[in-house]
């Protein structure tokens, strides 16, 4: 009888462990560290660690959750097209305009998902931040 019972807990707790296994190689993440100031749907975020998951485990396949491990900053992420790819080369992808990077790319382990930039609310963006920044101004004391 004892026998019987020990056999039922390994297997529970051999399911067990496998379930947890499975559950930390969640796809579509990956943590990337930004260098500088980004815009990512249409929100501007600081210099920082950022970590990149699916919204939604089983559905919402092109939500995209981007949050900041230092300043709790984060934004979702609608993609506008998601493909597969056979090459693990995980990366975050950014547009130059004016002095602003945008948020372009986001390449997982499994997909490729596309954030088109348009140029029209990239000048607007850039525009705006010129007008917020105080031009500094020196006075000369003789």
């Amino acid at each position: 009888m004892k026998t019987i019972y020990v056999r039922f807990l390994s297997a529970f707790f051999g399911l067990a462990a496998f379930a947890v296994a499975a559950r930390a190689q969640e796809v579509d993440q990956i943590i990337v560290n930004v260098p500088y100031e980004f815009v990512a749907a249409g929100k501007t975020l600081p210099a920082g660690t950022y970590r990149v998951h699916r919204a939604y485990d089983d559905r919402g396949f092109k939500v995209l959750v981007m949050s900041s491990f230092e300043n709790r900053e984060g934004v979702l992420l609608l993609s506008s097209d998601v493909s597969t790819t056979s090459e693990y080369k995980p990366a975050v992808s950014f547009e130059h305009i004016g002095d602003q990077y945008f948020l372009s790319k986001i390449e997982t382990a499994d997909h490729i998902f596309t954030y088109p930039v348009s140029t029209k609310v990239a000048n607007q963006v850039v525009a705006m931040k010129k007008q917020t920044i105080p031009a500094s101004t020196s006075s000369g004391s003789n």
